[in-house]
Protein backbone atom coordinates (compact mmCIF):
# COMPACT_ATOMS: atom_id res chain seq x y z
CA UNK A 1 0.00 0.00 0.00
CA UNK A 2 0.96 3.69 -0.57
CA UNK A 3 1.64 6.05 1.80
CA UNK A 4 -1.38 8.96 2.51
CA UNK A 5 1.07 11.51 0.92
CA UNK A 6 2.07 9.29 -2.32
CA UNK A 7 -2.01 8.90 -2.62
CA UNK A 8 -3.12 12.45 -2.14
CA UNK A 9 -0.26 13.38 -4.60
CA UNK A 10 -1.60 10.96 -7.42
CA UNK A 11 -5.07 12.23 -6.34
CA UNK A 12 -4.16 15.81 -6.94
CA UNK A 13 -2.55 15.10 -10.34
CA UNK A 14 -4.96 12.76 -11.61
CA UNK A 15 -7.46 15.50 -11.07
CA UNK A 16 -4.96 17.54 -12.86
CA UNK A 17 -4.90 15.26 -16.19
CA UNK A 18 -8.06 14.54 -16.39
CA UNK A 19 -8.72 18.36 -15.78
CA UNK A 20 -6.75 19.19 -19.23
CA UNK A 21 -8.56 15.57 -20.97
CA UNK A 22 -11.79 17.42 -20.42
CA UNK A 23 -10.31 20.91 -21.93
CA UNK A 24 -8.17 19.63 -24.91
CA UNK A 25 -8.28 16.23 -25.34
CA UNK A 26 -11.82 14.06 -25.05
CA UNK A 27 -13.89 14.75 -28.44
CA UNK A 28 -16.97 13.22 -27.70
CA UNK A 29 -19.67 16.04 -28.37
CA UNK A 30 -21.55 14.41 -25.53
CA UNK A 31 -19.26 15.68 -23.08
CA UNK A 32 -19.47 19.19 -23.95
CA UNK A 33 -23.53 19.39 -23.71
CA UNK A 34 -23.21 20.73 -19.87
CA UNK A 35 -20.12 22.82 -18.46
CA UNK A 36 -17.79 19.91 -16.47
CA UNK A 37 -15.46 20.85 -13.87
CA UNK A 38 -13.55 17.95 -11.77
CA UNK A 39 -13.96 18.26 -8.55
CA UNK A 40 -12.47 15.64 -6.30
CA UNK A 41 -10.47 12.16 -7.14
CA UNK A 42 -10.74 9.68 -4.78
CA UNK A 43 -7.42 6.96 -5.12
CA UNK A 44 -7.75 3.57 -3.13
CA UNK A 45 -4.93 3.04 -1.30
CA UNK A 46 -3.37 0.48 -3.45
CA UNK A 47 -3.71 3.10 -6.63
CA UNK A 48 -5.50 1.05 -8.52
CA UNK A 49 -8.97 2.37 -8.03
CA UNK A 50 -9.77 6.42 -8.83
CA UNK A 51 -13.08 7.90 -8.46
CA UNK A 52 -13.54 11.10 -10.23
CA UNK A 53 -16.17 13.28 -8.53
CA UNK A 54 -17.26 16.09 -11.48
CA UNK A 55 -19.48 18.61 -11.24
CA UNK A 56 -22.07 19.53 -14.24
CA UNK A 57 -23.16 22.40 -15.09
CA UNK A 58 -27.24 22.82 -17.07
CA UNK A 59 -29.69 21.23 -17.50
CA UNK A 60 -30.62 17.53 -16.85
CA UNK A 61 -30.73 16.23 -20.00
CA UNK A 62 -27.14 17.81 -20.66
CA UNK A 63 -26.42 16.21 -17.29
CA UNK A 64 -27.49 12.66 -17.98
CA UNK A 65 -26.01 13.38 -21.71
CA UNK A 66 -22.76 14.22 -20.27
CA UNK A 67 -22.29 11.26 -17.98
CA UNK A 68 -22.88 9.54 -20.50
CA UNK A 69 -19.97 10.62 -22.50
CA UNK A 70 -17.47 10.43 -19.54
CA UNK A 71 -18.98 6.89 -19.07
CA UNK A 72 -18.21 6.11 -22.69
CA UNK A 73 -14.29 8.09 -22.55
CA UNK A 74 -13.36 6.22 -19.14
CA UNK A 75 -10.86 3.60 -21.35
CA UNK A 76 -9.34 6.95 -23.05
CA UNK A 77 -9.30 8.38 -20.05
CA UNK A 78 -7.86 5.26 -18.49
CA UNK A 79 -4.92 5.19 -21.33
CA UNK A 80 -4.06 8.64 -21.38
CA UNK A 81 -3.50 8.67 -17.50
CA UNK A 82 -0.48 6.12 -18.00
CA UNK A 83 0.64 7.45 -20.69
CA UNK A 84 0.87 10.86 -18.63
CA UNK A 85 2.19 9.72 -14.93
CA UNK A 86 4.77 7.27 -14.06
CA UNK A 87 2.58 4.33 -12.71
CA UNK A 88 3.32 0.74 -12.81
CA UNK A 89 -0.18 0.15 -12.79
CA UNK A 90 -2.56 2.57 -14.24
CA UNK A 91 -5.76 3.04 -12.04
CA UNK A 92 -8.92 1.88 -12.90
CA UNK A 93 -11.43 5.45 -13.40
CA UNK A 94 -14.85 5.79 -12.42
CA UNK A 95 -16.97 9.13 -13.12
CA UNK A 96 -19.49 10.17 -10.45
CA UNK A 97 -21.00 12.96 -10.64
CA UNK A 98 -20.41 15.71 -7.45
CA UNK A 99 -23.81 17.10 -6.64
CA UNK A 100 -22.43 18.69 -3.53
CA UNK A 101 -22.40 22.07 -4.96
CA UNK A 102 -26.04 22.15 -6.07
CA UNK A 103 -27.30 20.76 -2.46
CA UNK A 104 -24.97 24.02 -0.95
CA UNK A 105 -26.46 26.37 -3.65
CA UNK A 106 -30.54 24.89 -2.59
CA UNK A 107 -28.84 24.99 0.95
CA UNK A 108 -28.39 28.60 1.07
CA UNK A 109 -31.17 29.17 -0.90
CA UNK A 110 -33.44 28.07 1.87
CA UNK A 111 -31.74 30.08 4.77
CA UNK A 112 -32.47 33.14 2.70
CA UNK A 113 -35.59 32.44 2.25
CA UNK A 114 -36.23 31.27 5.52
CA UNK A 115 -34.54 34.70 7.14
CA UNK A 116 -36.38 36.86 4.47
CA UNK A 117 -39.55 35.11 5.72
CA UNK A 118 -39.04 35.79 9.68
CA UNK A 119 -36.97 38.85 10.34
CA UNK A 120 -34.70 38.28 13.38
CA UNK A 121 -36.32 39.56 16.50
CA UNK A 122 -34.94 41.85 18.84
CA UNK A 123 -33.17 40.13 21.75
CA UNK A 124 -35.01 40.35 25.35
CA UNK A 125 -32.11 42.56 26.70
CA UNK A 126 -32.86 44.96 24.63
CA UNK A 127 -36.85 45.13 25.12
CA UNK A 128 -36.17 45.11 28.70
CA UNK A 129 -33.80 48.01 28.90
CA UNK A 130 -36.36 50.02 26.69
CA UNK A 131 -38.52 49.51 29.06
CA UNK A 132 -36.50 50.95 32.19
CA UNK A 133 -35.65 54.01 29.99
Amino acid sequence: MANSRRVSRVSSQIKREVGQMLLHDIKDDRVGAGMVSVTDVDVSGDLQHAKIFVSIYGTEEAKAETMEGLQSATSFVRYELGHRMQLRRTPEVVFLEDKSLERGDRLLHLINQISHEHPPQEDSENRVAEDNE
